[in-house]
């Protein structure tokens, strides 16, 4: 049996998928309990609406809104005010930080210890003993796909780094996609989020841990990705656009929590500890010159099936359908200058930045799911040339 064709498969117990399907929230929330927190962005405009349907059928909903990446500062807060409330349902209503947010809390709410015990690199990557509370995640930005992940990436504050908390019962119980939802949001969040879906449909594509059912998604989410980013961007109340977006970051949630990532990702967790910067800008910044130089890597060691993976990739987002791989990385060029995507020395990164990021992406897990090994000169390139 091939190396594809051996795998583990893990999601949500339900993913409920469609325009308005928010309306379905009441009668799925109230199955796991009446007793409700309800942790959301200040931006969502639907919560009012959301509280009086949750109240309509019964539910005491506790309103706790949340700004900011998730910390270890913030994550404790939340756990002091909220670990003697009678909390049988927690429900994220937000972006992949409000949703990482409600994750981490619905685990730590019931298990013994503190966040470090839990967190990978920095803390002790401590498995839960308990189940977490049930958590429904309802994204409203088409980017992480966090509502299939097992994981929920911290901010450490004292290390200026990034790392995740992460068990396969994190995985939330319900993941509730309505694309509807992510109208409201901003050209420049559609970009940076959307360029971070993308980016997650095509790293498990090429990485260490491919396989079968994560090519599934892969195949389907790259070629829709390339065609509905730009217009979703370009057309904000493009209804099929929105839904081919939403519909492209679950499938990026389904294949990293069931494959793994690579560069992009491995510097991006370091590189958003150490600067405040949207975590899908940076990734996109990095993208051409990380596909341009794995390529590189890849066609030097012969390997056929890797080598046509990339030039798969290079086929789907070329318009003419080219297996072309240096095409493919200037189309990704073109298309970061499309969506207004700045370079890293712009955001303020600097060449006296470079070996404390290296550092830090070495020991990062997405970088040990590279297709293949890069040296620190490698990596030292990728960020000169992003």
């Amino acid at each position: 049996m091939s190396k594809n064709l051996r795998f583990n498969f893990s999601t949500s117990d339900r993913i409920v998928f469609g325009w308005n399907s928010l309306k379905e929230l009441p009668a799925i929330a109230s199955v796991y309990g009446k007793h409700i927190l309800l942790l959301h962005s200040k931006s969502v405009s639907e919560i009012d609406h959301i509280k009086i349907s949750l109240t309509s059928v019964g539910c005491d909903v506790i309103d706790q809104s949340f700004s900011g990446e998730p910390t270890d500062l913030s994550l404790q807060a939340l756990l002091d005010q909220y670990r003697d409330k009678r909390i049988e349902v927690l429900i994220g209503v937000g972006g992949g930080s409000v949703l990482d947010a409600g994750k981490a809390l619905s685990a730590l709410l019931i298990n013994p210890g503190n966040l470090m015990d839990y967190l990978e690199v920095v803390g002790k990557g401590m498995k839960l003993t308990r189940s977490p509370l049930p958590f429904i995640a309802i994204p409203t930005t088409a980017g992480t796909g966090t509502e299939v992940t097992k994981n929920a990436v911290i901010k450490v504050e004292s290390q200026h780094v990034k790392v995740s908390m992460r068990d396969v019962a994190m995985i939330p119980r319900v993941a509730l996609v309505d694309p509807a939802l992510t109208r409201s949001v901003s050209s420049a969040v559609t970009a940076s989020t959307g360029m971070d879906a993308f980016i997650q449909v095509i790293e498990p594509y090429c990485s260490s841990d491919a396989n079968a059912m994560v090519d599934l998604f892969c195949r389907a989410g790259i070629s829709m990705a390339a065609r509905a980013l730009p217009l979703a961007y370009l057309e904000p109340h493009n209804r099929t656009a929105r839904e081919q977006m939403a519909w492209v970051s679950l499938l990026g949630g389904l294949s990293l929590a069931n494959s793994k990532l690579g560069a992009v990702h491995g510097f991006a967790g370091p590189i958003g500890g150490m600067f405040d910067l949207p975590h899908g800008v940076i990734c996109a910044c990095l993208l051409p010159q990380v596909f341009r130089m794995n390529a590189s890597k890849v066609q030097a060691t012969g390997d056929v099936n890797l080598i046509s993976r990339f030039e798969d990739i290079a086929a789907w987002v070329l318009p003419d359908g080219r297996h072309n791989i240096q095409d493919a990385v200037d189309w990704f060029i073109a298309l970061n200058e499309t969506l207004s995507i700045p370079r890293l020395g712009t955001l303020g990164i600097r060449q006296t930045d470079y070996s404390r990021i290296i550092e830090k992406s070495l020991a990062s897990s997405s970088m040990k799911g590279n297709p293949v090994r890069l040296t620190e000169k490698d990596l030292q390139i990728i960020l000169k040339n992003s």
